[in-house]
């Protein structure tokens, strides 16, 4: 039996004992990385570590942590109520309005994981709320950031269209933003309708919450006072670092949340229990053993005896499956750059049409970010507060699950098989 293939049994095993169990994934995860990276890959402990995702990391930790102090000294109350009036109590315009704005986001430049970083602790805390499903809100977000993600414009747009042109394969911007953003906002509406939104069309913020003195945080949740309007110009500040000066988002909100909290210590003192650790011992060990498959070469492996199938359209498939699978786990640009130079023996015939099938990857390989084990599913599992956090976990893997299952044959059937471009 090949390593190759022993790495990937082996992360069987571990989702199977993490299911069956109870136990931590990460921490079964980082066991896996140890095991196989030593005995298997012959990897020394520099070489493990080599994968350990330190920028999410500091990611969750810094983004929980500002949004937790914000809870605690009422800073989102006062989010909600000011937004619940600007839609006039329209509680089923809530989630569309969380997926335009991620996707605004996105389009106009910012990294898909700093978006939701920014949106997702707001979003959930309408959804603990108002009743509305956490992983409709969550799906939402994250739905939303990748609908705007290909624009010419983006980030993830940008790097697909470089790899494209290096590539000498024909591409069309415009065609690459609009399939993802119809992807993704069909999917959006099949959420919103299977997980409770018309529900929501029947009801007003006033029926539900009533005035702000009902609300947990009592009659101060509608006033602005000195803690929380400097907890407003920090998530101000966050947003300018990243949107305009490209600052990292955790760094930048680790900083934020430490001077809010040498300032107001009382009122600060819980949120760094309030850091969702299991989820970053989750995510951090799972994205480490990703890192030793990715260093013994299975994830290549894998890509190249797919490319040497002799049927493009079938090799063309399996390769949009690989994309959502892999990117589940991982980087979603970094697997486009992977699978893209791989699909060139069998576009250069001209069986396949380049455009249709660099679509079929980018939206392959990015609408599986809602599973909890990518940077923005993740996110959004650190950002829920006040929920079942294993039970929302298992929902998020559920329904990341059906995406991997479903998209890619469905981006496939669409984008590849009429052969465009």
């Amino acid at each position: 039996m090949s390593a190759e293939l022993i790495s990937i049994l082996v992360l069987v095993v571990v989702f199977a004992i993490a299911t069956t169990r109870s136990i931590n994934m990460g921490a079964l995860a980082f066991a896996a990385a140890f095991a196989v990276g030593e005995l298997v890959a012959g990897l020394d402990a520099d070489g493990i570590f080599a994968g350990f995702p330190g920028d999410l990391f500091v990611v969750l930790v810094g983004v929980t942590y500002l949004f937790a102090i914000a809870r605690a000294n009422g800073t989102t109350d006062w989010l909600v109520h000011a937004s619940i009036r600007l839609v006039g109590g329209r509680i089923a315009l809530i989630p569309w309005v969380m997926f335009v704005i991620t996707g605004a986001l996105t389009a106009i430049g910012a990294v898909s994981p700093a978006a939701v970083a920014i949106v997702a602790p707001i979003a959930l805390s309408f959804a603990v709320r108002y009743g509305i499903s956490p992983l409709l809100m969550g799906a939402m977000v994250v739905h939303g950031a990748q609908g705007g993600g290909f624009s010419p414009i983006s980030i993830y747009g940008s790097i697909v269209n470089g790899i494209v042109e290096r590539e000498n394969l024909p591409g069309n911007e415009i065609a690459l933003f609009l399939a993802s953003l119809a992807a993704n906002l069909m999917i959006a509406g099949v959420v919103f309708v299977l997980f409770g939104g018309l529900k929501l069309a029947r009801h007003r913020a006033e029926e539900s919450d009533g005035d702000s003195a009902g609300s947990p945080a009592g009659e101060g949740s509608a006033r602005l006072d000195v803690p929380r309007t400097a907890t407003l110009l920090s998530l101000l500040a966050l947003v300018v670092a990243v949107l305009v000066f490209d600052l990292d988002a955790g760094l930048t909100a680790i900083t934020l949340a430490v001077l809010i909290s040498a300032v107001w210590p009382d009122t600060s003192r819980t949120a760094v229990g309030a850091i969702a650790w299991p989820t970053v011992l989750l995510i951090c060990g799972v994205l480490t053993y990703v890192g030793v498959l990715e260093e013994m070469g299975t994830i290549t492996w894998a890509g190249e005896g797919v490319g040497g199938i002799g049927v493009p359209l079938l090799a063309a498939l399996l390769l949009c499956y690989i994309g959502a699978i892999v990117s589940a786990f991982a980087s979603s640009v970094g697997i486009m750059g992977a699978l893209i130079p791989l699909a060139v023996p069998f576009l250069a015939q001209g069986e396949i049409g380049a455009v249709g099938m660099i679509a079929a990857l980018a939206v392959s390989a990015t609408v599986v970010d809602v599973s909890p084990f990518s940077t923005n599913g993740a996110l959004v599992l650190a950002a829920a507060p006040d929920v079942d956090r294993e039970r929302f976990f298992r929902q998020l893997m559920v329904y990341g699950g059906v995406v991997v299952a479903v998209v890619p044959a469905a981006a496939w059937l669409v984008l590849v098989v009429p052969g465009f471009g």
